[in-house]
This record gives structure tokens, C-alpha cells and sequence, in this order.
């Protein structure tokens, strides 16, 4: 193959690469983050609880005045979601 062909084919197979995890490409699938009204979120981390593989992970956070939400991952369908008061949240 000629150098101008591998030149093409490379710049062509990183592009896949980028486009492939891009916000837009995870929003068009469904598995996006939801929109936040004037991007005025709590963008606080969560704290992450790491199961063996092929378990999903596990996240908390205080979510509102006196809740706290639970949300595993999920790779084969939707997250599970809980949200639970607690006092330790009333922030």
C-alpha cells in the first residue's frame, strides 16, 4: 500500500476511534447525562463502590435536602435507582 493510502486509512480509523466515545455519539445511544436546566447542577462527585466484574458498580450521593441516591450500573439495561432519606443529607 502506498504511504498517501496508510495515511488515510489511519487518520480514518482514529477518527472512529474519537467519534466513537464522544458525548454526542453516548447521547444518541441513550446513555448520555440527562440535560440540567441552565447547567446549574450539583456536579459534586459521588462516592463509587466497585463490584467484581460483571457485577454492576454502585453510587451514592446526597441528592435534595435529606435524601441520599443509590444508582448501580448497568451495561445490559437500565440503572437501578433508589433515593432514601437521610439525615446525614440535610445540607
Amino acid at each position: 500500500m502506498a504511504a498517501g493510502t496508510w495515511a488515510a486509512v489511519l487518520l480514518l480509523a482514529g477518527g472512529s476511534l474519537l467519534t466513537g466515545c464522544s458525548d454526542s455519539y453516548n447521547d444518541k445511544r441513550g446513555k448520555g447525562d440527562a440535560p440540567v436546566r441552565g447547567r446549574a447542577g450539583d456536579d459534586t462527585p459521588a462516592e463509587v463502590f466497585n463490584m467484581p466484574d460483571g457485577f454492576g458498580n454502585l453510587a451514592t450521593k446526597c441528592v435534595g435536602h435529606g435524601f441520599r441516591a443509590y444508582v448501580t450500573t448497568n451495561a445490559s439495561g437500565p440503572s437501578n435507582v433508589q433515593i432514601v432519606e437521610d439525615k446525614a443529607c440535610a445540607g
